[in-house]
């Protein structure tokens, strides 16, 4: 059964910094697009990041450009996002999220994930 299970989150001041990771079962996805997506209450859910299958290729939100940094390790079958900068609009569920295999184009659409994770909140105050 594949899974995604997200870590990481929690409270953190304005400023401050959090890394949350993704831990993938089921099968390998050394061959699947990563991403990560968030959803603040009273919002629809919205792209934060993704990476291709080397981890040579990443695309990001606007909003989060130059704060956040998405990183895979395809040995661990983990992917991370170290935030950085952390302002209280950062605040939602962040979840983790998987293409198919083989599909190569890094989505910025969560229609064009296939398996999706629990979700972990983040909470910055300010």
């Amino acid at each position: 059964q594949v899974q995604l299970v997200e870590s990481g989150g929690g409270l953190v001041q304005a400023g401050g910094s959090l890394r949350l990771s993704c831990a993938a079962s089921g099968r390998t996805f050394s061959n699947s697009v990563m991403g990560w997506f968030r959803q603040a209450p009273g919002k629809e859910r919205e792209f934060v990041a993704a990476i291709s299958w080397t981890g040579d290729s990443t695309k990001s939100a606007d909003s989060v450009k130059g704060r956040f940094t998405i990183s895979r390790d395809n040995a661990k079958n983990t992917v991370a996002l170290q935030m950085n900068g952390l302002k209280p609009e950062d605040t939602a569920v962040y979840y983790c999220a998987a293409r198919s295999s083989y599909r190569t184009i890094v989505g910025t659409f969560g229609y064009q994930y296939d398996y999706w994770g629990q979700g972990t909140q983040v909470t910055v105050s300010s």
